[in-house]
């Protein structure tokens, strides 16, 4: 391995040290499950911070995408993590819901975002096309890795005071993300990346990958009517994991009555960044589309029967099918973004696609509170995904690469 390509591993193992920290987003309903049962929130008033934060961070990562395209990603992480940070030690103030919801439904919802948006590109930049869905599972797995032992410390932490939870965890969260920034760094200026090794004589590879031509801009990109279908179909997918990460701790309580739903957070952040890196690998290899519409669908029949998982092993099975299936869309939609429109303009074109996940993450938690206030189960939250992911399965047989990208399979040289 030369001195460049092990750059870029570095670059790449940096990115999903940064997402290890901004994770703290999945182990939110392990903060909400104590404000509804020490401060006696409601389910929806308890859900109200996460899903703020969801909103800032999606929507933040179409200004911090186009800042990293332009300044590159160390700054750009530098700041999310002083925003990510800040923010949690400002929640350790007062837990109100005010001062919550412009703490870490604001700030750390920025900070996460510009951590988020300049990651993945920094990355994928350093590697050829027939590794990009590896290669944006790999960094993308520390954000779903991160409740694997957040949730545990939160849960650990809250014995002592929800304040103090947020501040030391702000404080480690701040320091961490600040010094991993500097790993971070575009490739020179004239870099090309290796291209896909040729397969023995004899042997079949099948390996899919594009060959974009053009760079498309973001105005560019929003002209095309595969965008708008991509859009949708991830807002579909989400809306079902999103809705399972909000309130899992709080659903084991009721479905089940077990205290310790931390536990299946951490288990369905393991499969979360399972499905990332397996899932963005097995795109390479039989397509991303055709991965997705896997993944989609069998999420919808998880969500058809997880009202009917009433002991500890049905539950924690369909939180891991959960989890890798909404996990895998965390690699699959950034890959078909890099591989349709290109990398050039990265950061930028994938905030705009990824907003769909924040409209998904708005929807798919409220309805979850709103339908367990008002009948005392998530039966009906379940039912509402299930049909979402369905069509959400049925839309990927519409989308089409631009004209001017041209699907291949890569071959002997």
């Amino acid at each position: 391995m030369s001195d460049i390509e092990r750059r870029g591993w570095i670059v790449t193992f940096a990115g999903m040290g940064v997402n290890l920290c901004l994770g703290v987003l999945y182990s939110w309903s392990v903060f909400a499950k104590a404000l509804v049962d020490q401060l006696h929130w409601t389910k929806t008033n308890a859900s109200l911070p996460y899903t703020i934060a969801i909103i800032v961070f999606a929507i933040f990562m179409v200004p911090a995408g186009r800042v990293t395209d332009k300044w590159g990603p160390r700054l750009v992480i530098t700041f999310g993590g002083i925003f990510a940070g800040g923010g949690m030690i400002l929640a350790s103030l007062n837990q109100t819901l005010g001062l919550l919801v412009i703490s870490f439904g604001v700030l750390v919802g920025i900070g996460i975002g510009m951590g988020y948006a300049a990651a993945t590109p920094a990355a994928v930049k350093w590697f050829g096309p027939h590794k990009k869905g590896l290669i944006s599972g790999i960094v993308v797995a520390g954000f779903g890795l991160g409740s694997v032992y957040i949730a545990p410390l939160t849960n650990y932490l809250i014995k002592f005071g929800i304040d103090r939870a947020f501040l030391i965890e702000g404080i480690i969260f701040l320091l961490a993300i600040v010094v991993i920034a500097q790993l971070l760094s575009f490739p020179p200026k004239g870099y090309v990346p290796a291209a896909a090794v040729a397969p023995v004589r004899g042997q079949k590879q099948q390996a899919y990958c594009a060959v974009a031509p053009h760079e498309y801009e973001w105005h560019e990109m929003m002209k095309t009517p595969s965008f708008y279908v991509i859009w949708f179909i991830y807002l579909l997918g989400a809306f079902a994991g999103l809705m399972i990460i909000g309130h899992l701790a709080k659903i084991a309580d009721m479905q089940v009555g077990i205290k310790y739903g931390f536990v299946l957070v951490a288990l369905l952040a393991i499969l979360n960044a399972g499905g990332r890196v397996c899932s963005g690998w097995l795109g390479d290899k039989i397509g991303r589309t055709n991965t997705l519409f896997i993944v989609l669908l069998i999420q919808a029949f998880n969500m058809f029967l997880f009202g009917t998982y009433s002991t500890v092993v049905t539950l924690t099975i369909g939180v891991l099918i959960a989890g890798y299936c909404y996990g895998s869309l965390l690699s699959l939609f950034p890959s078909i973004t890099y591989e349709y429109y290109g990398t050039k303009n990265a950061g930028m074109n994938y905030g705009i696609v990824f907003t769909a996940w924040g409209a998904g993450g708005v929807i798919g938690p409220i309805v979850a509170g709103k339908v367990a206030d008002m009948t005392g189960a998530y039966h009906q939250a379940y039912l509402v995904a299930s049909i979402l992911c369905v069509a959400g399965g049925m839309l990927t047989w519409l989308i089409r690469p631009p004209k001017a990208v041209k699907e291949m399979a890569v071959a002997p040289t």
